[in-house]
């Protein structure tokens, strides 16, 4: 088997391995709030959206930086740091006695963390251009199969354990992925002579001029603002339709599962068919769809309703991430795949970062509701986007 594929296959299992982990604490946060002192004032729904904007906030920084380093030293080195150190973070925050250190943990843990680019990068450095398609679809597989098991997961043990277990079996599950990195995945790397390479900013500068790399960013940027919209208000709108607190960490947990699910099933057929037809028209296709499927949502009178419609929503939205990965890898200039994948981490990050105070600003001034309306509409942006990029025809594979 050529040395690719395996990596391929392993970080395969480290991606499914560490978004599980992260994905585990995803369900029950704003009630972990509720459970820890607040020393500074403000209510839980901002507070959960802190949660969620400093992690990004500190992604959306460091990510670039890890890139470049990436591409000068490895990418193997960058998922070490990235899945150890990630492990230690998670860990003690199951020791946390106040929200704010709470959120100077999840700080600390966008400034080190970093496991899916680092993984998108090698890949994408080391597969052959005709079978992009293929691969980071099978590694959003990956993703979106340990974002599937984490929440339910988190569920659960939330509801029956308590919340504080539930970081420490994150801690240990991204301990596992990073010993897998350090024994199985083998790299070839070797650098451009340095004087070759660009000065840091400069080589951002030459990367971000590339023909449509800022188009795709764009791009990148509205998808992940419409993807993580929900995740602070999604336990307070279970809580609010059931309407108790029992049981809520277990539904929000599958709601979240189901949505992961559908899209790790989708995701590589959809990345092989871009291979196919054209990544542009795949995205494009994709993007409508969420809209639509979006907009009943903020009508649901039922938690199995909720439960539904998001697990359509993660079968049509499985495409958008292998297709922007595709798109991005085929214009990216060569030997720079670690920074392109770094800034494009970043820009995920902005968006992660944005959407939680988005999202909690809406469920304040008007109701948590809204928020689904706001998604849609995000939705609807990237769709004009996409269709204007496709029918630009920005890139060879359309």
């Amino acid at each position: 088997m050529e040395q690719w594929r395996k990596n391929l296959y392993i970080l395969f299992v480290v991606q499914m391995l560490s978004l599980a982990g992260f994905s585990i604490v995803i369900p029950f946060l704003p009630l972990y709030i509720q459970q820890l002192r607040i020393s500074t004032g403000g209510s839980v729904k901002f507070w959960s959206g802190m949660v969620f904007f400093s992690q990004g906030a500190a992604m959306m920084i460091s990510a670039p930086l890890w890139g470049a380093v990436a591409d000068r030293y490895g990418r193997k080195l960058m998922l070490i740091r990235a899945a150890l150190g990630g492990a230690a973070l998670l860990a003690a925050m199951g020791f946390v006695k106040s929200v704010e250190q709470l959120v100077l943990l999840r700080l600390l843990q966008g400034f080190v963390t970093g496991i899916v680019p680092a993984g998108n990068a090698l890949i994408a450095a080391s597969a052959p251009k005709e079978h992009t398609g293929e691969a980071l679809g099978l590694m959003q597989m990956g993703a979106w199969t340990g974002v599937a098991i984490g929440p339910l997961i988190g569920g659960i043990i939330g509801d029956t354990l308590g919340f504080r277990e539930s970081f420490w079996i994150t801690g240990s599950l991204l301990a596992l992925s990073g010993m897998l990195v350090v024994f199985w995945v083998h790299e070839d790397f070797h650098p451009a002579a340095k004087s070759c390479r660009p000065k840091l900013m400069k080589g951002f500068s030459i990367l971000l001029r590339a023909p449509k790399m800022l188009h795709l960013y764009t791009e990148t940027f509205l998808q992940s603002v419409g993807r993580t919209l929900i995740f602070p208000i999604a336990a307070l709108f279970v809580m609010e339709l059931m309407d108790s607190t029992q049981g809520v960490a277990t539904i929000t947990g599958m709601v979240l599962a189901l949505r992961a699910l559908t899209g790790s099933i989708s995701a590589v057929w959809l990345g092989r068919l871009g291979d196919r037809i054209g990544h542009g028209r795949v995205l494009a296709c994709c993007f409508i769809a969420v809209m639509l499927v979006y907009l009943p949502q903020a009508f649901v009178t039922a938690a199995w309703q909720l439960v539904l419609l998001q697990a359509i929503t993660g079968l049509v939205e499985g495409g958008t991430l292998p297709a922007l990965g595709a798109l991005i890898n085929l214009n990216t200039p060569p030997g720079s795949q670690g920074a392109t994948y770094g800034i494009n981490a970043s820009v995920n990050s902005a968006g992660r970062c944005i959407a939680p105070m988005l999202s909690s600003g809406f469920a304040i001034w008007f109701s948590i509701r809204s928020v689904f309306g706001v998604a849609a509409l995000i939705y609807g942006l990237a769709a004009l986007f996409a269709l204007h990029g496709n029918r630009s025809r920005f890139t060879a594979g359309l």
